[in-house]
């Protein structure tokens, strides 16, 4: 009897992988295809078309500009939100002082503020003409051939806008990595002998890696993908020559060449992201879960850190929020009132739709990758995370290349077989918008879930496996608990872009159908600021709402962890 069970147990184990893989992997390649497809789209216009007069030219002038300029920018970009990133959330994950509890969540808020809005408010703020300069000349009595001041307008001022604007993307990742930590293993670096710098270099950071690695990774992407700060501030990178070849020469062979020299950047920075790991992988395999509550301090060291954490927090939050609430009460909108409302239920629901697709296509694909680790499921679970730092209008077309062939045959279709004239059903409504955000903000959720599987241990794997469960029970029953600060970061990430999402709005919105980002926009680019500042004021009014919900679910996650 006992053979006879241990023999069902056996067979079960060998016919499992046989039929449930391969439908998991099947799905993830289809969902693989559906996202890579506009990047395919983008990519067939150069293989369709040989090199334009326009390529040839900007080869000959401004390519090496771009080049450099985005190669400059990046690696700005990577250490200052590396080192800002992994600071803060070290500091309070590590120790304990007074408003800690705020700063955990409060150091998140400048992904709320979008990158051309926080580039509006830091030029009126420092510009010769504006207060900071203003009040330097007024009170040492100055003249402007008297003093130096840095040009914000500038390569420099770039990366310290994207610095500020997306260091909360490595916080996030690294500040979970830190927190779920067990207490046990700071406690035995304390044990032999290792002081704070001692756990934080040998114990925290090593493990740590992997989040901190994809963190920076998706601020990389996110500053390659970036077009209306580096546009206002005069900076020449491939997104900026991307428009220019586009609407300007009205050259799309070239545009699309373009972009596919900026794909390449994003390989290059996906695989340093990869090669970064190596052959190790890292695991809690500890049994306690008492998250480490840190070492109390007090005093002027206490003061120390609240300034620490306070510095970006007001550069990157406080300071253009306020200087955007000023504008607002003594000028903004005059169209202020049920139209922002309307606006705000289309951000919101935009948003939500997106990230709630992509945290589910997240999953999917980063589960099959790990069930089944072919070269095949590995190639499109990287290639579905690409269309991030292309910019969004590019996107968008690259959706509605292919998109609106369906929809036109789907459109005479039902036509013809049921006499009914529906029009564009996908890019005539919100389901063409939805598709090229989620192809847009897909990696951030991807980059997310990696992260949590990669902290989950093979073993639970092979133990639910042992006892008879399914891949979808396994799932259900073993990572979703494990997951869900993970999936609740992805779904925050998401959300938060997508609010803040321009270019792919402006391209795929249906009739009518306009957001909080695009009345920015419209009235910004037409130097109206006063008055864009309240639609930019909603933008980030309404992503406080869910940063600071989501925020709390995590801690509440992470609690319920450690108990």
């Amino acid at each position: 009897m006992m053979r006879l069970v241990i023999n069902t147990i056996y067979l079960r184990q060998l016919r499992w992988p046989r039929w449930r893989l391969s439908g998991l992997s099947t799905l993830a390649l289809l969902v693989g295809v559906l996202v890579a497809l506009p990047v395919a789209a983008v990519i067939s216009h150069v293989l369709a078309a040989g090199t334009s007069d326009t390529w040839s030219h900007l080869s000959a002038t401004v390519l090496p500009d771009y080049i450099w300029s985005t190669i400059w920018l990046c690696l700005g970009v990577g250490v200052g939100t590396a080192l800002m990133g992994v600071g803060a959330a070290w500091l309070v994950t590590r120790y304990d002082f007074p408003l800690r509890g705020v700063m955990e969540w409060a150091l998140v808020l400048p992904l709320a503020v979008p990158g051309y809005v926080m580039a509006y408010t830091y030029t009126d703020l420092l510009q010769f003409v504006g207060p900071v300069q203003t009040a330097l000349r007024d009170t040492f009595g100055w003249t402007r051939a008297d003093y130096w001041f840095p040009d914000v307008r500038s390569l420099g001022g770039a990366v310290v806008l994207f610095t500020l604007v997306l260091y909360p993307s490595v916080y996030m990742l690294a500040r979970t990595s830190f927190v779920e930590r067990s207490a046990g293993l700071l406690e035995v670096g304390g044990s032999l002998g290792l002081g704070s710098w001692g756990s934080f270099w040998r114990v925290a950071l090593p493990l740590a890696r992997p989040a901190i690695a994809a963190g920076v990774a998706l601020a990389l992407m996110e500053t390659l993908a970036d077009f209306g700060a580096v546009s206002y501030f005069g900076v020449q990178t491939f997104t900026t020559g991307i428009y220019r070849a586009w609407f300007s020469l009205g050259d799309r062979v070239a545009a699309a060449q373009l972009a596919t020299a900026l794909l390449g950047f994003v390989i290059l920075v996906l695989a340093f992201e990869r090669l970064s790991r190596g052959r190790a992988r890292f695991h809690d395999t500890s049994l306690r879960r008492n998250s480490y509550r840190g070492r109390r301090l007090g005093g002027w060291r206490a003061m120390l850190l609240i300034v620490a954490c306070s510095i970006p927090l007001i550069a990157g939050f406080l300071l253009p929020a306020g200087i955007l609430l000023e504008m607002a009460i003594t000028e903004g909108d005059a169209q202020f009132g049920e139209r922002f409302f309307e606006l705000s239920r289309n951000s919101v629901t935009v948003a939500g739709l997106t990230a709630v697709i992509a945290v589910v296509l997240a999953v999917t694909l980063g589960y099959a990758s790990r069930l089944r680790a072919s070269w095949l499921v590995r190639g499109v679970h990287r290639l579905a995370g690409l269309g991030y730092a292309l910019p969004g209008t590019v996107i968008a077309v690259g959706v509605l290349i292919p998109v609106s062939r369906f929809d036109n045959m789907l459109t005479n279709w039902l036509s013809q077989n049921f006499g009914w004239d529906s029009g564009l059903v996908i890019t005539g409504g919100l389901t063409g918008l939805v598709y090229a955000c989620v192809v847009r903000f897909l990696t951030p959720a991807v980059q997310s879930v990696d992260a949590g599987l990669q902290k989950i241990t093979p073993s639970m794997d092979n133990a639910a496996r042992s006892l008879g469960l399914t891949p979808s029970q396994t799932l259900r029953r073993v990572h979703f608990p494990l997951l869900r600060g993970s999936l609740l970061t992805a779904g925050l990430l998401v959300f938060i872009d997508v609010m803040k999402e321009l270019p792919a709005t402006l391209v795929m919105r249906p009739f009518n159908f306009d957001t909080l980002a695009t009345q920015a926009y419209t009235l910004a680019s037409d130097e109206r600021l006063a008055e864009a500042s309240t639609s930019a004021l909603a933008i980030v009014v309404v992503g406080l709402l869910p940063m600071i919900f989501l925020s709390r679910e995590i801690a509440k996650a992470r609690q319920g962890q450690s108990r």
